[in-house]
């Protein structure tokens, strides 16, 4: 209990920690499950975790929460919780589609863009389309994000709605209403791409959590969820401090003003449509 009561200090300075590496231009967020008792029986709960880049060009883990439900609420609650410990200067959040992540978004980060995670949106996709068919569209729509420039992004993306439209309709369809959501990572910096255009650095991470709760199994309550999980969050922060930079600073620098190739360097919200 004397070793609890250390480490719970320890974890819950991290977790109320004052967010002051910023700007935190991009930010990931996901949720992944855990079991708890509760009430005399076993539930699911959440686990909220926010991922970003810091001024330093390092990655960093801004905070953790539990909550009953991943819905819009837990979701307020938990961006309000970061931005009232500093979080500021958000371009762009990764994420999947979670239940009311989005309108959360816009009710506390003004200004930030919405980028969905082109993995998690792939599978969505082809749950529309027939087996048969998968490989084909998925090779289609992957074109997409092997373009040169941000004008290319979204005329492939056009392409590819058309193409899609006689024999996939229903995938047609699905892909124009993501498009905005889906091809925001092209208005910034064509060498940062890969690292924003996907949740994946968030999933690595969620394998880390895992292989470390998959040891307890059935938690017997949330403050032992965030004693584990915030202890393994820590340790991963102080790697990425001691690390090499997950971001160049001249990338970053560029992100920030979103400098592309014929842009006027600005510092104003981003547009919730691309230009060509």
């Amino acid at each position: 209990s004397q070793m609890a009561k250390v480490l719970d200090e320890q974890v819950e300075a991290f977790r109320t920690r004052t967010l002051d590496s910023g700007p935190y231009t991009f930010v990931w967020l996901d949720a992944l499950t855990q079991k708890v008792r509760e009430g005399g029986r076993i539930i699911n709960v959440h686990v909220l975790v926010a991922t970003a880049v810091n001024a330093d060009g390092r990655r960093e883990i801004l905070g953790l929460d539990v909550t009953s439900t991943e819905d819009g609420a837990g979701w307020l609650a938990f961006l309000r919780g970061l931005v009232a410990r500093g979080l500021s200067g958000v371009q762009l959040v990764i994420s999947d589609a979670h239940t009311g992540l989005v309108s959360a978004i816009g009710a506390t980060l003004a200004g930030a863009s919405w980028q969905r995670c082109r993995t998690h949106y792939l599978r969505n996709l082809l749950t529309v389309v027939p087996k048969s068919a998968q490989p084909f569209v998925a090779t289609l729509v992957r074109t997409i994000f092997d373009q040169p420039d941000a004008a290319s992004v979204e005329a492939q993306h056009a392409w590819v709605v058309q193409t899609l439209e006689a024999k996939h309709p229903a995938a047609a369809e699905h892909l124009d209403a993501a498009r905005d959501d889906l091809i925001a990572f092209a208005a910034f910096p064509r060498e940062i791409w890969t690292q924003i255009w996907s949740n994946n650095p968030q999933e690595r991470l969620n394998k880390e959590i895992r292989r470390r709760t998959d040891v307890v199994g059935i938690f017997p309550d949330r403050p032992a969820i965030i004693r584990l999980v915030g202890a393994v969050l820590a340790e991963q922060t102080d790697e990425w401090v001691e690390g090499r930079r997950y971001m160049g600073l001249e990338a970053l620098a560029k992100a920030r003003l979103r400098v592309l190739p014929g842009d006027t360097p600005t510092q104003n919200p981003l547009p919730q449509t691309l230009t060509a």
